[in-house]
């Protein structure tokens, strides 16, 4: 078994008002030739440490957190796993964008072009002279267009399911709905979706769970294309636009014809913070690229005290 941590050191950072909290060091390295692998470890073995990291006390049920592990492939800047406080997520691209910040933040960069291996294959980010972040994400697709659900109080959704790095259903919502002020409608009903989907046993391919939710609608800040709502696996919204989300969102676009390639995209969030994006063609693959700005707000340790009754987290 992995000896026990004392402590973690973390770093914090936001990208359009999302967290993002990268441990630096005192967490076990998982075992693994491939990032698919390692992660499995994380949940076999090192789970209470997930939950210890991003779940109160020590954290919220909004943070994502993110291991470094040494990288897979020749020519990767390092490997990574996104978590939060109910499991493990594919790929997190405002996550991604917090990494590479951190990354500069600690002088841990040679160049301004930095490749990660992630669970589902190489993602990139690059830094621009004007302080964003660009980030090429794994290959986007629509799965399926047009399904229909009934749920409870609010009778037949329709809305296309897609892959953006995670599995989302993405649902077009009347004008006015997509209000800050509107978060627990918004909520409630995301939630009811998603538990409806679960039910009828609509998922992604290979049988994975669409565990996140989608709105968008018209746009309220000049200039943005839309806006959206993004409900995350477990009990929390996405501040930001969620870079995979967004990922997925252009992907339907392109699929419908309304979305053409190297097009630039802005992606309004819930909180009014902006991304920007575009799709490129690489053989039969659509891949997007994501743009925006992380800032880190704090660098911290994490202490473990056995005698703490919640050293491991509440979940």
């Amino acid at each position: 078994m992995d000896p026990q941590p004392k402590e973690m050191e973390v770093i914090d950072s936001h990208t359009g008002g999302e967290p993002t909290r990268i441990v630096l060091s005192g967490w076990p390295q998982p075992p693994g030739k491939n990032m698919a692998e390692r992660r499995e470890y994380l949940i076999q073995h090192h789970d209470h440490l997930r939950q210890a990291v991003v779940c109160e006390p020590k954290g919220h049920n909004a943070i994502i957190g993110g291991l470094i592990t040494p990288p897979v492939h020749a020519g990767s800047e390092a490997g990574i796993i996104f978590f939060n406080d109910v499991g493990y997520l594919d790929m997190c691209g405002h996550g991604l964008i917090g990494l590479a910040e951190t990354f500069r933040f600690l002088g841990r960069i040679t160049e301004k072009h930095l490749v990660f291996d992630t669970p589902v294959g190489r993602a990139s980010a690059e830094i621009g002279e004007d302080g964003k972040i660009t980030i090429t994400n794994v290959p986007s697709y629509v799965y399926r267009e047009g399904v229909e659900i009934d749920v409870p109080n609010l009778g037949r959704i329709r809305g296309d399911i897609a892959y953006g790095g995670n599995w989302f259903f993405l649902v077009e919502t009347p004008l006015g709905e997509l209000r800050f002020n509107n978060l627990d409608f918004l909520m409630s009903s995301s939630k009811a979706i998603r538990q409806a989907l679960h039910e009828a046993g609509i998922t992604g391919a290979d049988h994975k769970m669409v565990d996140h939710i989608e709105f968008y609608g018209p746009p309220t800040v000049r200039g943005a294309d839309s806006k959206n709502f993004v409900l995350c696996p477990g009990n929390a919204y996405d501040r930001s636009c969620c870079g995979t989300g967004t990922s997925a969102k252009m992907a339907c676009l392109h699929a419908k014809g309304k979305l053409e390639l190297s097009k630039l995209w802005t992606q309004e969030s819930i909180t009014g913070s902006i991304f920007e994006g575009w799709l490129e063609k690489q053989g039969d693959r659509i891949i997007p690229h994501i743009r925006s700005s992380a800032h880190v707000v704090s660098r911290s340790t994490l202490y473990f005290d056995p005698n703490d009754e919640f050293c491991w987290g509440i979940e």
